[in-house]
C-alpha cells in the first residue's frame, strides 16, 4: 500500500477530521458505539488495508487500527484539501472478514 497517501491521510486528519452521515449513523449505531477518539486511533495509528484510487468521492482507502478494548476498527476515509472525509466507520464483523481483520473471507459455497 501506498505509504505517501498513508501520510496524506495523517496529515490532513491533523487538520481536520468531517464525519459523513454515514459515518455518524454507523458510530452511533447501538451495536458499534464507535468514538471519535477510537477513529483517530485508528487513522493515526492503523494501516490501510484497501485502496480505492477511482472511487466517485475522490481517491480513498481502507484503514485498519485498533479501537478502544483492543476492537478492530474500519475507517474508509478521502483526504480533502482542507480535512479528512470519514466517509463509513465500523466494527469488522468475524463472519465477513479473515482473523487478521485485512481481508475479507472467500464465500465457502461456490455460488
Amino acid at each position: 500500500m501506498s505509504v505517501p497517501f498513508l501520510e496524506a491521510v495523517r496529515k490532513i486528519a491533523r487538520k481536520r477530521i468531517l464525519y459523513l452521515p454515514h459515518a455518524l449513523d454507523a458510530m452511533n449505531s447501538p451495536t458499534e458505539l464507535i468514538t471519535a477518539d477510537e477513529v483517530r486511533q485508528a487513522i493515526v495509528h492503523g494501516q490501510i488495508i484497501e485502496e480505492y484510487p477511482e472511487d466517485v468521492r475522490g481517491r480513498s482507502c481502507l484503514i485498519l487500527g485498533t479501537g478502544n478494548r483492543k476492537r478492530p476498527i474500519h475507517v474508509v476515509c478521502s483526504p480533502k484539501e482542507e480535512f479528512l472525509a470519514v466517509i463509513t466507520v465500523y466494527v469488522p464483523d468475524e463472519q465477513r472478514w479473515e482473523s487478521d481483520w485485512k481481508r475479507e473471507r472467500s464465500e465457502i459455497s461456490g455460488g
